[in-house]
């Protein structure tokens, strides 16, 4: 619809991670937001109840046979930036772990 096709894919992978890492390393619940902001942004973030700040991205080094621990370190590779911040709203408390694409 916005001509991102070419997005598809890193987005995918981008949101898959940020969404796995919510669940994985939290407890409670996780949300995805995806936004669209022209002329050429595109911004993916996981909210998750924990406050915690997440772990670093590790330097990424292809190692076949790891299950895990390149989650942000996929995210640093493949989004042009990324970032957390914590959220305090309504009494509740949380953290946003988000990150930015281009369409160009």
């Amino acid at each position: 619809m916005h001509g991102l096709i070419r997005l598809v894919d890193v987005a995918e992978l981008l949101a898959a991670e940020l969404v796995a890492n919510a669940v994985r390393h939290t407890k409670g619940p996780a949300a995805l937001r995806v936004r669209w902001s022209p002329p050429g942004t595109l911004r993916i973030g996981a909210w998750d109840a924990d406050p915690s700040p997440p772990e670093p991205p590790q330097p990424f080094t292809p190692l076949l046979e790891r299950e895990d621990g390149r989650g942000l370190a996929l995210v640093r590779a493949c989004a042009d930036v990324w970032g957390w911040q914590p959220l305090a709203r309504e009494g509740g408390r949380g953290k946003f772990v988000w990150c930015e694409v281009g369409a160009a």
